[in-house]
């Protein structure tokens, strides 16, 4: 069951990332592999952090109670995540070219870093959660790192396909959905 879990936050934690790849790619800017690459790592290590945060937590109250917070906090994300989405519209999506500094349609890996350790926030708080369930630290972190780096290249690559398709309309909905199954699963296993 935990690798469900582990696949699923990787997807949910980075669809965010394909509706900013697909931002991205109708303004026509590039995320070059490089740049990609850093976005994609600094995911993985603010999700081993929060991690490792979460799985000490596992010290201090019994697993059972540790699973059933960590699962509650995940579906707080997906509710929290759903509602964002709904009454949000704002931030990079609205104005991608904002971590563009020099204007040159480019992200060089500088901009990256910035760039990526905003979209490490969903990370950020379903890592605790996952680590107080005790789930693996290195596989999450390996899941999360793998579907940002595919995520945000898809988005770019496809660009204004994507943005007309299901998934890029509502890959927030889709995330803040995906937590919540994350949560259900944790909490029957």
């Amino acid at each position: 069951m935990h690798w469900i879990a582990i696949i699923l936050i990787g997807i949910a934690a980075n669809l965010d990332n394909l509706g900013i790849g697909l931002a991205y790619g109708i303004k026509r800017v590039k995320i070059p592999v490089l740049s990609n690459a850093v976005i994609a790592l600094i995911s993985m290590i603010v999700t081993y952090a929060a991690v490792t945060a979460g799985s000490v937590v596992i010290n201090f109250i019994s697993p059972d109670f540790a699973n059933l917070i960590g699962s509650l906090l995940l579906c707080a994300i997906g509710i929290w995540t759903l509602l964002s989405s709904r009454f949000s519209k704002q931030g990079i999506l609205g104005n991608p070219e904002v971590f563009d500094e020099d204007k040159n349609y480019i992200i060089s890996t500088r901009e990256a870093m910035t760039l990526g350790f905003v979209l490490s926030a969903n990370c950020l708080a379903g890592g605790i959660a996952l680590g107080a369930n005790g789930i693996s630290a290195i596989w999450t972190v390996i899941s999360i790192g793998i579907f940002s780096f595919i995520t945000v290249g898809a988005g770019v690559h496809f660009g204004t396909l994507l943005t007309k398709t299901f998934i890029g309309k509502h890959s927030t909905a889709i995330s803040g959905w995906l937590l919540i199954l994350i949560a259900i699963i944790e909490i029957v296993s």
